[in-house]
């Protein structure tokens, strides 16, 4: 499992300026509000968090952003409310959080490609800062990067999604990178064989 002092070293880096108590104090806090959770492939829940927390650093975002993704799912999956992040972390990291909360309740259901659009929209209308959209993708790679754990049928659903709604959204606010991997991911889930097949093409084109 990906260790918190790696992603304390990544930000010692690339902003050495910036206050890592809160970083600490939030993971402490995340580990604690999730200890009795784990992830369906049996990790602990907090190497959720951590990992996208990781992800943020490499994009070398702010702490108030890392700390966001940090807590990310307290408030969806815990006892933990919006007031009582407001209190511990201040009214930055709570809108953020309160942010994305609301975006991993919005029900998407097999979109035509005009609803995809409209939803697209929505998601980015319905933010104030983006650092709420950044978290979002974040924890949305992480969560493709992990996908094989779930169940075929949501599997596919939350790989479609991905390809209609968030990969978009990455490329609309210049984050190739992140996009590319969202879609090569959600590929690998939605046609295995022609991934597969892709795949060997390159490879055997790289030994020429």
């Amino acid at each position: 499992m990906l260790q918190f002092e790696e992603i304390v070293r990544k930000v010692q880096v690339s902003r050495p300026g910036d206050d890592l108590s809160l970083l600490r104090k939030a993971y402490e806090f995340s580990a604690s509000e999730h200890k009795t959770q784990t992830r369906i492939s049996g990790e602990p829940f907090v190497s959720h968090p951590l990992a996208v927390a990781n992800v943020l650093a490499d994009m070398k975002l702010d702490v108030v952003c890392l700390v966001a993704g940090m807590l990310h799912d307290v408030v969806e999956d815990t006892p933990t409310t919006v007031d009582r992040i407001s209190q511990e972390f201040g009214p930055d990291v709570a809108r953020i959080v309160e942010g994305v909360t609301k975006i991993s309740r919005i029900e998407f259901v097999s979109p035509e490609v005009q609803q995809a659009e409209n939803l697209r929209k929505m998601v980015l209308a319905m933010v104030d800062d983006i650092r709420v959209v950044l978290v979002k993708l974040a924890d949305r790679l992480h969560n493709m990067r992990t996908l094989e754990h779930l169940p075929p049928e949501k599997r596919e659903r939350i790989a479609r999604e991905t390809i209609e709604i968030y990969a978009p959204i990455a490329h609309r606010l210049g984050m190739g990178k992140i996009r590319g991997e969202l879609e090569d991911l959600a590929f690998r889930h939605l046609e295995p064989q022609a991934f597969e097949d892709v795949k060997k093409a390159v490879e055997s084109r790289r030994k020429v």
